[in-house]
Protein backbone atom coordinates (compact mmCIF):
# COMPACT_ATOMS: atom_id res chain seq x y z
CA UNK A 1 0.00 0.00 0.00
CA UNK A 2 3.20 2.54 0.18
CA UNK A 3 4.95 1.31 -2.71
CA UNK A 4 2.77 1.39 -5.23
CA UNK A 5 2.66 5.04 -7.19
CA UNK A 6 0.72 5.81 -10.12
CA UNK A 7 -0.91 3.38 -12.68
CA UNK A 8 0.21 0.25 -10.43
CA UNK A 9 -1.78 1.85 -7.60
CA UNK A 10 -5.17 0.51 -7.14
CA UNK A 11 -8.51 1.06 -4.98
CA UNK A 12 -6.99 -1.79 -2.44
CA UNK A 13 -4.12 0.11 -1.91
CA UNK A 14 -5.47 3.04 -0.76
CA UNK A 15 -8.17 1.38 1.29
CA UNK A 16 -5.63 -0.39 3.30
CA UNK A 17 -3.33 2.72 3.66
CA UNK A 18 -6.71 5.19 4.75
CA UNK A 19 -7.63 2.67 7.24
CA UNK A 20 -4.53 2.24 8.79
CA UNK A 21 -3.58 5.85 8.53
CA UNK A 22 -6.93 7.16 9.52
CA UNK A 23 -6.96 4.93 12.57
CA UNK A 24 -3.54 6.50 13.82
CA UNK A 25 -4.75 9.86 13.40
CA UNK A 26 -7.88 8.95 15.42
CA UNK A 27 -5.65 8.14 17.97
CA UNK A 28 -3.24 10.65 17.85
CA UNK A 29 -6.69 13.30 17.82
CA UNK A 30 -7.89 11.83 21.21
CA UNK A 31 -4.74 11.85 22.91
CA UNK A 32 -3.88 15.30 21.68
CA UNK A 33 -7.29 16.47 23.01
CA UNK A 34 -7.09 14.73 26.25
CA UNK A 35 -4.17 14.97 27.26
CA UNK A 36 -3.00 18.50 26.18
CA UNK A 37 -6.12 20.24 25.65
CA UNK A 38 -4.60 20.99 22.24
CA UNK A 39 -5.52 19.63 18.75
CA UNK A 40 -2.74 17.59 16.77
CA UNK A 41 -4.03 16.48 13.36
CA UNK A 42 -5.14 19.57 11.76
CA UNK A 43 -4.44 23.55 12.35
CA UNK A 44 -7.95 24.88 11.04
CA UNK A 45 -9.14 25.72 15.23
CA UNK A 46 -5.29 27.30 15.94
CA UNK A 47 -6.04 29.75 13.31
CA UNK A 48 -8.95 31.16 15.11
CA UNK A 49 -7.13 31.51 18.27
CA UNK A 50 -4.07 32.58 16.99
CA UNK A 51 -6.53 35.09 15.15
CA UNK A 52 -7.93 35.88 18.83
CA UNK A 53 -5.00 36.76 20.54
CA UNK A 54 -3.82 39.05 18.51
CA UNK A 55 -7.43 41.21 18.20
CA UNK A 56 -6.74 41.41 22.65
CA UNK A 57 -3.25 42.41 21.90
CA UNK A 58 -1.68 39.18 23.81
CA UNK A 59 1.24 38.69 21.01
CA UNK A 60 3.40 36.53 23.66
CA UNK A 61 0.00 33.82 23.63
CA UNK A 62 -0.33 34.19 20.25
CA UNK A 63 3.12 32.63 19.52
CA UNK A 64 2.14 29.30 20.09
CA UNK A 65 -0.86 28.84 17.77
CA UNK A 66 1.55 30.14 14.82
CA UNK A 67 4.06 27.25 16.21
CA UNK A 68 1.44 24.63 16.33
CA UNK A 69 0.99 25.87 12.14
CA UNK A 70 4.25 26.13 11.66
CA UNK A 71 4.99 22.57 12.97
CA UNK A 72 2.30 20.67 11.14
CA UNK A 73 3.34 22.62 7.36
CA UNK A 74 6.91 21.67 8.26
CA UNK A 75 6.06 18.22 9.07
CA UNK A 76 4.68 18.50 5.29
CA UNK A 77 7.32 20.37 3.77
CA UNK A 78 10.03 17.66 5.44
CA UNK A 79 7.95 14.03 4.49
CA UNK A 80 8.19 15.56 0.90
CA UNK A 81 11.45 16.36 0.88
CA UNK A 82 12.44 13.51 1.81
CA UNK A 83 10.49 11.69 -0.96
CA UNK A 84 11.43 13.56 -3.84
CA UNK A 85 15.11 12.84 -2.82
CA UNK A 86 14.36 9.68 -2.54
CA UNK A 87 12.26 9.22 -6.00
CA UNK A 88 15.69 11.27 -7.63
CA UNK A 89 17.69 8.52 -6.02
CA UNK A 90 15.17 6.14 -7.96
CA UNK A 91 14.55 4.48 -4.40
CA UNK A 92 11.29 1.73 -4.20
CA UNK A 93 11.24 2.85 -0.31
CA UNK A 94 10.42 6.31 -0.78
CA UNK A 95 7.81 6.10 1.86
CA UNK A 96 10.53 4.80 4.91
CA UNK A 97 11.99 8.05 5.98
CA UNK A 98 8.61 9.79 6.82
CA UNK A 99 6.95 6.65 8.80
CA UNK A 100 10.01 5.87 10.42
CA UNK A 101 10.54 9.46 11.49
CA UNK A 102 6.66 9.60 12.58
CA UNK A 103 7.16 6.54 14.50
CA UNK A 104 10.38 7.94 15.83
CA UNK A 105 7.91 11.23 17.28
CA UNK A 106 5.05 8.78 18.38
CA UNK A 107 7.47 6.91 20.72
CA UNK A 108 9.11 10.14 21.73
CA UNK A 109 5.66 12.26 22.90
CA UNK A 110 4.38 8.94 23.91
CA UNK A 111 7.42 8.72 26.62
CA UNK A 112 7.86 12.95 26.84
CA UNK A 113 6.89 13.39 30.50
CA UNK A 114 8.30 10.18 31.95
CA UNK A 115 11.69 11.38 30.46
CA UNK A 116 11.19 14.97 32.14
CA UNK A 117 12.20 16.90 29.04
CA UNK A 118 10.01 19.75 30.88
CA UNK A 119 7.61 20.46 33.43
CA UNK A 120 3.98 18.53 33.71
CA UNK A 121 2.66 22.05 32.87
CA UNK A 122 4.45 23.04 29.76
CA UNK A 123 2.49 20.85 27.00
CA UNK A 124 3.45 22.79 24.18
CA UNK A 125 6.62 20.30 23.37
CA UNK A 126 4.07 17.74 22.91
CA UNK A 127 1.80 19.34 20.55
CA UNK A 128 4.88 20.38 18.09
CA UNK A 129 5.99 16.56 18.05
CA UNK A 130 2.19 15.07 17.08
CA UNK A 131 1.45 18.22 14.95
CA UNK A 132 4.97 17.84 12.89
CA UNK A 133 4.01 14.27 12.90
CA UNK A 134 0.36 14.25 11.38
CA UNK A 135 2.05 16.26 9.22
CA UNK A 136 4.73 13.89 7.44
CA UNK A 137 1.62 11.37 7.50
CA UNK A 138 -0.80 13.64 5.95
CA UNK A 139 1.92 14.54 3.23
CA UNK A 140 2.90 11.63 2.54
CA UNK A 141 -0.26 9.62 2.07
CA UNK A 142 -1.73 12.50 -0.27
CA UNK A 143 1.44 12.34 -2.11
CA UNK A 144 1.03 8.37 -2.98
CA UNK A 145 -2.32 8.20 -3.08
CA UNK A 146 -2.45 11.18 -5.66
CA UNK A 147 -4.56 13.56 -3.64
CA UNK A 148 -6.54 10.64 -3.39
CA UNK A 149 -6.34 9.82 0.51
CA UNK A 150 -6.15 11.85 3.31
CA UNK A 151 -6.37 10.86 6.78
CA UNK A 152 -5.63 13.19 9.24
CA UNK A 153 -8.68 15.24 9.43
CA UNK A 154 -12.74 15.25 8.46
CA UNK A 155 -13.70 18.63 6.77
CA UNK A 156 -12.76 18.38 3.12
CA UNK A 157 -13.51 14.35 3.57
CA UNK A 158 -17.19 15.42 4.47
CA UNK A 159 -16.89 17.95 1.69
CA UNK A 160 -15.58 15.82 -0.91
CA UNK A 161 -18.29 12.64 0.50
CA UNK A 162 -21.27 14.46 -0.04
CA UNK A 163 -20.10 15.71 -3.91
CA UNK A 164 -20.08 12.09 -4.47
CA UNK A 165 -23.10 11.16 -3.01
CA UNK A 166 -25.21 13.80 -4.54
CA UNK A 167 -23.17 12.71 -7.77
CA UNK A 168 -24.57 8.92 -7.50
CA UNK A 169 -28.04 10.15 -6.95
CA UNK A 170 -27.95 12.37 -10.35
CA UNK A 171 -25.83 9.95 -12.13
CA UNK A 172 -26.73 6.41 -11.63
CA UNK A 173 -26.16 5.37 -15.03
CA UNK A 174 -23.15 7.39 -15.84
CA UNK A 175 -20.02 4.69 -16.82
CA UNK A 176 -18.44 6.20 -14.01
CA UNK A 177 -20.59 5.40 -11.51
CA UNK A 178 -18.28 2.10 -9.82
CA UNK A 179 -15.48 5.03 -9.84
CA UNK A 180 -18.36 7.28 -7.67
CA UNK A 181 -19.00 4.04 -5.52
CA UNK A 182 -15.67 3.12 -4.90
CA UNK A 183 -14.74 6.56 -4.01
CA UNK A 184 -17.69 6.53 -1.47
CA UNK A 185 -16.80 3.53 0.51
CA UNK A 186 -12.74 5.07 0.67
CA UNK A 187 -14.09 7.91 2.25
CA UNK A 188 -16.76 6.28 4.33
CA UNK A 189 -13.82 4.09 5.59
CA UNK A 190 -11.52 6.54 6.11
CA UNK A 191 -14.35 8.76 8.56
CA UNK A 192 -15.13 5.28 10.38
CA UNK A 193 -11.78 4.34 11.07
CA UNK A 194 -11.30 7.42 12.49
CA UNK A 195 -13.76 7.25 14.58
CA UNK A 196 -12.21 3.82 15.96
CA UNK A 197 -8.97 5.09 16.63
CA UNK A 198 -10.77 8.47 18.26
CA UNK A 199 -12.65 5.85 20.61
CA UNK A 200 -10.00 2.97 21.35
CA UNK A 201 -7.49 6.04 21.65
CA UNK A 202 -10.08 7.28 24.58
CA UNK A 203 -10.44 3.86 26.04
CA UNK A 204 -6.82 3.39 26.13
CA UNK A 205 -5.47 7.20 27.27
CA UNK A 206 -7.48 6.28 30.64
CA UNK A 207 -5.22 3.25 31.17
CA UNK A 208 -2.04 4.65 29.44
CA UNK A 209 -1.95 8.01 29.46
CA UNK A 210 0.17 9.38 26.99
CA UNK A 211 1.11 5.71 26.05
CA UNK A 212 -0.98 5.20 23.87
CA UNK A 213 0.52 6.72 21.11
CA UNK A 214 2.93 3.89 21.57
CA UNK A 215 -0.11 2.13 20.00
CA UNK A 216 -0.23 4.29 16.89
CA UNK A 217 3.32 3.72 16.60
CA UNK A 218 2.67 0.18 16.76
CA UNK A 219 0.06 0.21 14.20
CA UNK A 220 2.23 1.42 11.99
CA UNK A 221 5.04 -0.51 12.69
CA UNK A 222 2.78 -3.42 11.55
CA UNK A 223 1.46 -1.98 8.45
CA UNK A 224 5.52 -1.21 7.12
CA UNK A 225 6.08 -4.88 8.05
CA UNK A 226 2.66 -6.37 6.50
CA UNK A 227 3.24 -4.28 3.40
CA UNK A 228 6.64 -5.27 2.65
CA UNK A 229 5.20 -8.76 3.44
CA UNK A 230 2.76 -8.87 0.34
CA UNK A 231 5.30 -7.18 -1.49
CA UNK A 232 7.89 -9.75 -1.08
CA UNK A 233 5.33 -12.59 -1.42
CA UNK A 234 3.87 -11.35 -4.51
CA UNK A 235 7.94 -10.77 -6.36
CA UNK A 236 8.51 -14.17 -4.99
CA UNK A 237 5.81 -15.71 -6.86
CA UNK A 238 6.29 -13.46 -9.77
CA UNK A 239 9.24 -14.76 -9.92
CA UNK A 240 8.81 -18.68 -9.59
CA UNK A 241 6.15 -17.84 -12.15
CA UNK A 242 8.54 -16.90 -14.48
CA UNK A 243 11.30 -19.10 -13.98
CA UNK A 244 8.82 -21.73 -14.62
CA UNK A 245 7.86 -20.67 -17.91
CA UNK A 246 10.85 -20.27 -19.09
CA UNK A 247 11.72 -24.16 -18.27
CA UNK A 248 8.34 -25.05 -19.96
CA UNK A 249 9.28 -23.10 -23.18
CA UNK A 250 13.02 -24.39 -23.27
CA UNK A 251 11.02 -27.79 -23.11
CA UNK A 252 8.92 -27.24 -25.50
CA UNK A 253 11.89 -26.26 -27.87
CA UNK A 254 13.88 -29.59 -26.69
CA UNK A 255 10.58 -31.04 -28.20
Amino acid sequence: MFRHRGKNRTFRHNLRLASNLSLVAGIVNSVGVLAISTLTTNVTGHFAYFAEKIIIGQYVNAIPYLLYIFFFFIGAFVSNFFIEIASLNKKKYIHTTPMFLEIFLLVLAGFWNDWNFTDGENTNQIAYILLFSMGLQNALVTKISQSTVRTTHLTGLFTDLGIEISHYFFYRNHPNTITVKKNIFLKLSIIVFFFAGCISGTLLFYQMGTKTLLVAAALITIALTMDNLIFYYNFTRRKFRREKTIKDLKKANKA
